[in-house]
């Protein structure tokens, strides 16, 4: 079993808290191993009495069975578990005034599972955490199906630190497989390459694809397959739903208009496949509205949609590390720093990107993605934009040489990548 310390904790410092808890995350990234291994083990560890942890698979015809449920007559008929069942289940197991734990996995197949978990609020001595796979999952919709009282724990799929000491052996070696298939927990079961792709391709393709297309009643699934493929294809690269739409009409002949496009983007953000990052203006401190960048979620999900043709490692390690922001529980921009050149008497104005602005309370670091820095001119070029902020928050470059944490005498600091990823604390190595 893989531990995920950091998500273990999060779940330890929310418990009790009067919030129902809401694990997220693209499927198959771990939720079910978190909630009813590690942090279960966690509360028997505590001295919790095992009779006091409660917990419920909605997907599992072991536990359906308790209910008088089977899991084949749900599935052929499209229907949800009784509510009624469930509730007087959990009442069941109730028996004292004690704090009781109530684990429970793939919860959106229990038919009104917003107003049964809403109604276990009034009870005082009953702390909740939930697992689901469906869009009502998302940060938005946990305040509003939850009354307000939804405390949302996003899972990523393994982080390189994760990875690295589960595989254990060359850290570039390590990086080599990560780069290439990605974080899901189960790649460890699958023996070779062959078995790696093969699952990896099933899964973007027949179970998320899928999924989405069956959640949304998707109509025109050649174009959505296109819009994957663009994304896929583009990471780190600025877009919209009007690109999208005039790449698809230009390389594909596809007639999709850009409101259709912007709808299934927002599925494919929804289902946690996708994450967008916002423009932020970093001397006019506003937003762009558009265009955005998208990252994929899983960089092996990513490289099995284009079946592992377009591996450029600078796109790549650029994705990776915006993941990494984010499992680090960072809120994420892109930084567009605008500066004035004067040519031949006229004053020009001229975007530079910080490739990401990271915040978290009164933190904020500046951050860029450099592949090589073979040459002083690249060096410049890299550090210009963030020469160009005038303010006292740390600038930071990351790199794939290996080399160690270093600064300039401009206070910029520039660290090397696979360092950057062993290193939790490595945001504050000076």
């Amino acid at each position: 079993m893989i531990e995920r310390p950091l998500y273990l904790q999060r779940l330890i410092d929310r418990m009790n808290n009067g919030s129902i808890k809401v694990i997220t995350g693209i499927r198959r990234c771990g939720k079910s191993v978190l909630l009813f291994d590690l942090f279960a083990n966690y509360l028997i560890k505590s001295g919790i009495d095992e009779e006091h942890i409660i917990k419920f698979a909605f997907d599992s015809n072991d536990y359906l069975q308790l209910l008088g449920e089977n899991i084949i007559d749900l599935s052929e008929n499209k229907k949800k578990v009784d509510p009624h069942k469930f509730s007087n289940y959990i009442n069941s197991k109730i028996v004292d005034d004690g704090n009781y734990y109530i684990l429970l996995d793939e919860v959106q197949q229990l038919g009104a599972f917003e107003t049964v978990l809403n109604g276990f609020q009034y009870k005082k001595n009953l702390d909740v955490y939930v697992t689901g796979s469906n869009s009502k999952f998302l940060s938005s919709d946990v305040i509003t199906e939850f009354r307000g009282r939804g405390d949302e724990v996003r899972v990523y799929p393994l982080s390189f630190k994760e990875f690295y000491e589960a595989r254990g052996g060359d850290k570039y070696e390590a990086w080599e497989d990560y780069h290439l298939y990605g974080g899901l927990p189960a790649l460890f079961e699958r023996k070779n390459d062959e078995q790696k792709i093969e699952y990896l391709q099933s899964l973007i393709n027949k179970v998320y694809l899928t999924d989405i297309i069956d959640r949304n009643k998707v109509l025109y699934k050649d174009e959505l397959d296109s819009i994957v493929d663009f994304l896929c294809s583009i990471v780190g690269s600025l877009t919209n739903p009007k690109k999208i739409s005039n790449t698809l009409k230009s390389i594909k002949g596809q007639s999709i208009s850009d409101v259709t496009a912007k709808k299934y983007l927002s599925y494919l953000i929804d289902s946690f496949l996708f994450v967008e990052a916002k423009r932020y203006d970093v001397k006019g401190k506003k937003y762009f509205g558009t265009p955005l960048k998208y990252y994929a979620t899983d960089i092996g999900l990513r490289n099995a949609r284009l079946n592992f043709r377009q591996i450029e490692e600078n796109h790549i390690m650029e994705n990776v590390i915006f993941n990494e922001l984010k499992i680090r529980g960072y809120l994420v921009d892109v930084g567009v720093v605008e500066i004035h050149k004067t040519i031949n008497g006229e004053t020009i104005k001229k975007q530079l990107e910080v490739n990401f602005i990271a915040n978290k309370g009164n933190k904020k670091y500046y951050i860029q993605s450099a592949y090589e820095m073979p040459t002083a001119e690249k060096l410049q070029q890299e550090k210009r934009s963030l020469t160009k902020i005038n303010d006292s928050f740390k600038k930071i470059i990351v790199v794939k040489d290996n080399i160690r944490a270093q600064i300039d005498e401009k206070g910029i600091v520039t660290i090397g990548l696979i360092n950057f990823l062993l290193d939790e604390n490595s945001l504050d190595i000076y």
